[in-house]
């Protein structure tokens, strides 16, 4: 059986791992990032392909890295996590372990993972929707990789959906991540426990009583006693969510959304929510089949296992 590695890159480590054809990670192993110096990142790849491919024939290598990647998916034209700006990543680590190698944005790397052997299996049309400090994406569309003309598409988070909204982190305003991430539900939950904080006793207590304190578990932990602010905050982003969702629906029709990131760990308290929100927000209501809402089922390996599919695809 064919083997491929998968790399996948953060801003604090490098996960790297074996893949079979079956989407099984056979070894892995973690090297911390040398993130303060960009340029010393390739070595720290090419080491760990280096010492997987050790006793194994390895038949290419995918590297998932976070920011635009170039439609050759060679580049690495901006990573806000490693500074990298144009950088030559494919033919570095290439040169390096003497493979062939491909680079893609993790979230698409991700999504693919999800979408050949986690819970997007068995569907044609899926589309992923990592829900963390911001949103990001990938789309699948008829069994293929979308990665749009430049290989930037997918970028679901800033799609602008409230005019003259809240600012943006890529310097637009009423982008989607503003109201429907991890970062909006925390700010939404600081916000009404300052209005209101005798309904906020319990997620003011798990802060320690102060609402700056307040972060995404202590609002989860909050919600799942009871909290009525901790509550009402999911319900606010649950319902952006939802409504994101069905405009995505209008444009792309898929068959079924995969939710995953960090927000996804608390799905017990706002799926259903993002549900109901997400049917009454769809276009044609009532006269078209419901896109399925799951949730991710590979977790941190996805985007390894996408990277390493799609290196086998090259």
């Amino acid at each position: 059986m064919a083997l491929t590695i998968g790399v996948d890159i953060g801003g604090t480590k490098v996960a790297a791992g074996v893949v079979d054809e079956d989407g099984r990670i056979v070894e892995h192993l973690l090297r911390p990032t040398p993130a303060e110096n960009p340029d010393q990142v390739a070595h720290t790849i090419a080491d760990a392909i280096l010492e997987l491919a050790k006793s194994r024939e390895i038949e290419a290598v995918g590297l998932g890295a976070a920011g635009f990647v170039d439609e050759t998916r060679s580049v690495v034209r901006f990573a806000p996590n490693l500074a990298w700006r144009e950088e030559p990543l494919q033919k570095k680590v290439s040169d390096l372990v003497g493979l062939p190698v491909v680079v893609e944005n993790d979230a698409n790397a991700m999504a693919w993972g999800e979408a050949r052997f986690g819970a997007g299996r068995g569907e044609s049309h899926v589309v992923c929707v990592t829900v963390g400090t911001g949103i990001g994406g990938g789309i699948v569309l008829d069994g293929l990789l979308y990665r749009g003309r430049w290989g930037m598409g997918a970028e679901l988070g800033h799609m602008q959906t409230v005019p003259d909204g809240r600012l943006c982190g890529c310097g637009n305003v009423g982008c989607w991540e503003q109201y429907a991430s991890g970062s909006a539900l925390v700010e939404e939950a600081r916000r009404m426990a300052r209005t209101d904080p005798e309904r906020a006793a319990t997620l003011l207590e798990i802060a320690g009583g102060t609402p700056d304190r307040i972060e995404g578990n202590e609002v989860t932990e909050a919600a799942r006693q009871g909290d009525p602010v901790a509550l009402a905050a999911f319900s606010w982003i649950a319902r952006w969510i939802g409504q994101g969702l069905a405009d995505l629906a209008a444009v792309l029709d898929p068959g079924c959304f995969i939710l995953g990131g960090g927000v996804s760990n608390a799905s017990d308290v706002w799926i259903d929510q993002a549900r109901e929100s997400f049917a009454r927000s769809l276009t044609g209501r009532g006269h078209r089949p419901l896109a399925d809402i799951r949730l991710a089922e590979l977790g941190a390996s996805a985007g390894l296992v996408g990277a390493a599919d799609l290196a086998r695809r090259r």
